[in-house]
């Protein structure tokens, strides 16, 4: 292990562009549910319905959150509606799998998604079984990341040290919760969409490769 890296004892992952490649869009299916649903509840349509949508992410953390909070959308039908999608775009990474299973520690997965899709998409790259728990937005009481509220509530369910804890995100702009806690952070810099970018604040390590850097770390590279 990078001696850096060697006091970490929980790895904690962000779930969507993160466990698999941002260039499989399968956030583009959910976000195309996203504007339809948003259409359908509002009667707008469909590009006004989509700018609404993006400034209730921008303004609220998610899509979600603006929803509930604007017209009281029920969060459990909402996120079984707009991930009702097909994976058939994810692929195993068996680099990527392999190194996750040798990193030391506790492993959990952190989204604000919820934990049925977290599961199918687990299962479609392999992951199923890597993890100790999923932290969903419904543990989050619907405060999403980068709300500082979810981080702490992460960290208190499942007991994490921050100080020896690291977290990995495709969004630069949920990192900096994540840091003022004391938590080493990792910006997966691979291209999708960034609320926030380099010049975002807390990152201490960053990539476009996840499975690489980790063997990187690791020693095996």
């Amino acid at each position: 292990m990078l001696p850096a890296l060697a006091h970490i004892d929980a790895w904690i992952f962000d779930l969507d562009n993160t466990l698999y490649p941002a260039a499989s869009d399968l956030f583009g299916l959910i976000d195309k549910r996203m504007t339809a649903y948003v259409a359908r509840l509002t009667g707008l349509p469909h590009d006004d319905a989509y700018a609404l949508q993006k400034s209730y992410f921008r303004q609220h953390g998610t899509t979600l959150s603006g929803l509930m909070a604007e017209h009281g959308v029920d969060p459990h039908e909402f996120l079984e509606d707009v991930h009702a999608i097909e994976m058939d775009v994810l692929r195993e990474d068996r680099r990527l799998v392999d190194a996750i299973a040798r990193l030391p520690g506790r492993k959990l997965i952190f989204t604000n998604g919820d934990t049925p899709y977290a599961e199918r998409v687990l299962a479609r790259v392999g992951l199923s079984r890597t993890f100790e728990a999923i932290h969903d937005i419904h543990a989050m009481a619907y405060q999403p990341k980068p709300h500082p509220r979810a981080y702490q509530s992460m960290v208190e369910a499942f007991g994490v040290d921050p100080t020896r804890a690291l977290f990995a995100d495709d969004l630069a702009r949920n990192l900096a919760p994540a840091k003022m806690l004391g938590i080493t952070t990792l910006w997966i810099d691979n291209g999708s969409e960034q609320v926030g970018d380099d010049k975002a604040d807390g990152i201490d390590y960053r990539t476009a490769d996840l499975g690489l850097w980790l063997h990187e770390i690791l020693g095996d590279a």
